[in-house]
């Protein structure tokens, strides 16, 4: 019994002693974080170049691309709006249940049902969304394959059948509609699946609500980049030009009603910090 009690004894004071030296292990590998504090300061004054205290990039675990077969998958920080199973991140402009179509792992735009609108709603963010338009395609121009990705609900990227398929230049697919075409033409041909990947900077307004910073935006169309930084002067609109109206930080994704069956899937948006944020 006695030797028992000391074996046991012993294998206790063993394991705390690894313990502590884990510990001291863990402390002297912090306390060796890479980097310096004898070197310039950034712009700001709150990071040395190369400075040993400023914090570490989270670690996200990246999506993958999708192929005809197969959606793509959405990087592990990303917010999924849709995941070809059902429509409970989405309602329609009326604040109802969606009212589109959800069929073979896509959502269908449905004739008459109204937009899409998503439940939550986000400020600068990276958007990734999927979409097919009808094959065998209908009608021309604007009457082909015409439905849209409306950032905030107000700023518009055109989806479009724009393969062989002539229309106004800012109004194809791609375009900030009625603002700027595409850089290049990137479009599939109908039926086929394309991607668009956004990265969207929000405006930001005055205390008297006039424009402080308009909105920007850098589009890839099926990997192409099509807007590098471009400006957005307003809300979308019809044969005009829309001014800002202020509004808050957020908004929702929007998915545009336009009368065609187009077809989208693997939709997830992830928020954006500020670069300084770290």
């Amino acid at each position: 019994m006695i030797i028992s009690r000391r074996l046991a004894w012993g294998a206790s004071t063993l394991a705390a002693g690894v313990l502590a030296i884990a510990a001291a292990g863990v402390g002297q590998q912090a306390a060796r974080r890479p980097g310096f504090k004898d070197t310039p300061m950034l712009p700001g004054g709150r990071w040395h170049v190369h400075d040993s205290d400023r914090p570490w990039p989270e670690v996200v675990t990246p999506g993958a691309a999708g192929t005809q077969d197969q959606p793509g998958k959405a990087p592990s920080d990303a917010v999924v709006l849709f995941d070809g199973k059902d429509l409970s991140k989405w309602r329609s402009e009326n604040g109802a249940d969606a009212g589109w179509d959800v069929k073979d792992g896509a959502v269908v735009s449905k004739r008459g049902a109204g937009t899409l609108v998503s439940r939550d709603e986000f400020g600068d963010s990276q958007i990734h969304v999927e979409f097919a338009t009808p094959d065998p395609p209908h009608g021309s121009d604007q009457g082909r394959g015409n439905s849209g990705v409306l950032i905030f609900g107000r700023y518009e990227i055109q989806v479009l059948d724009s393969f062989d398929n002539p229309t106004y230049a800012d109004g194809g697919a791609s375009a900030v509609y009625g603002q700027h075409p595409p850089l290049v033409n990137a479009s599939r041909k109908p039926g086929q699946w394309q991607t668009y990947d956004i990265l969207f900077t929000a405006p930001r307004f005055k205390t008297d609500g006039s424009v402080e910073t308009p909105a920007h935006v850098t589009v890839l169309h099926n990997g192409v980049a099509v807007h590098n930084h471009a400006t957005i002067y307003g809300p979308m609109a019809y044969r005009n030009l829309a001014s800002y109206q202020a509004h808050g930080p957020k908004g929702p994704l929007v998915l545009q009603d336009h009368g065609d069956p187009v077809r989208f899937r693997n939709i997830w948006v992830r928020p954006l910090k500020a670069e300084d944020a770290n």
